[in-house]
């Protein structure tokens, strides 16, 4: 990265790469945390995190799946274009059934079946994450719903987390899809990061990636990004990154929030910081002519 050397970094602190390493427990993910832990330890089969684009689902889900290998056996989906016979396959071959079986939808889901009973007893339960979940088609869904129903009399063989944008909710209020509807009984959504959070998110991010200088984004700084970004984590990331690019191409060190409506300007889904535009002058000139204009007439009355 062409400016780490510049600010005394060991590494990029604002990467998009969904890396664990960089997670911070801010108020939502925390929440949302906690909730997938608790349902799981309770042995709920199926759980949804949903969030807009860039809030941290990858992330998240990430995290997660570092920590909960020990305790579980991890399938991780992240081609949320599989068919439901793909997924059979896939999950068949996490878990160790042999190939030879894989044409016989029927005969797969039975070994499937058998497998996880197998390590169940041998004191292994299969968690599978799915991450991009609003993509998938209704058929794999379904065939979620249906590997979730997989149980003995007293637990669950496996368990399903969705992560997914606010369209998997749009497409569970569909009739077709009221059964998976029903079968996740836990749910949280995520949300946008406060100023007070942005603060803190960018301070950790550069502490993480060893910036040990002084302050680089102020709070003035921090207030502009929180606006433009509206709180979204990946704009955030791409908007800092930008932001000391251009202060590394203009050879200084101070950032301010010029550069952060430059950033803003070059990005995609970032709004513009405010300003006063040619429409909004005209209008406020419209209307103090016509309050002049107004003071103009009484007079003569």
């Amino acid at each position: 990265m062409i400016y780490l050397k510049h600010f005394g970094l060991e590494k990029a602190p604002f990467s998009l790469t969904a890396d664990p390493d960089f997670y911070i427990d801010f108020i939502p993910h925390k929440e949302a945390s906690q909730v997938i832990t608790t349902a799981l330890s309770l042995g709920e089969g199926i759980l949804k995190i949903s969030g807009e684009v860039g809030t941290g689902k990858t992330l998240l889900c990430n995290k997660l799946q570092k920590e909960l290998c020990a305790q579980h056996l991890i399938f991780h989906i992240d081609n949320p274009y599989l068919s439901a016979h793909e997924l059979r396959c896939a999950l068949a071959d996490k878990i160790g059934v042999d190939k030879e079986n894989f044409d016989d939808q029927f005969l797969l889901t039975g070994l499937i079946k058998k497998r996880l009973l197998a390590l169940l007893a041998q004191g292994q339960k299969l968690l599978v994450l799915v991450d991009e979940a609003q993509a998938l088609p209704d058929s794999t869904l379904e065939a979620l719903r249906l590997f979730s129903n997989l149980e003995t009399k007293s637990q669950k063989l496996l368990q399903v987390v969705l992560f997914a944008q606010p369209e998997l909710d749009v497409r569970l209020a569909q009739t077709k899809l009221r059964q998976l509807r029903q079968r996740i009984t836990f749910s949280y959504q995520l949300r946008a990061l406060s100023e007070e959070e942005i603060e803190h998110y960018i301070a950790q991010r550069l502490k993480q990636a060893g910036y040990r200088g002084a302050l680089l984004f102020n709070r003035s700084v921090c207030r502009k990004i929180a606006r433009v970004s509206r709180g979204i984590p990946r704009l955030i990331n791409i908007l800092c990154h930008k932001v000391l690019i251009i202060s590394y191409g203009q050879q200084h060190y101070k950032i301010s929030s010029k550069l952060v409506a430059q950033a803003a300007a070059d990005t995609e889904d970032a709004y513009p910081v405010q300003k006063l535009t040619y429409w909004w002058l005209l209008l406020c000139s419209f209307a103090l002519l016509n309050g002049m204009l107004l003071l103009w007439w009484k007079g003569l009355l």
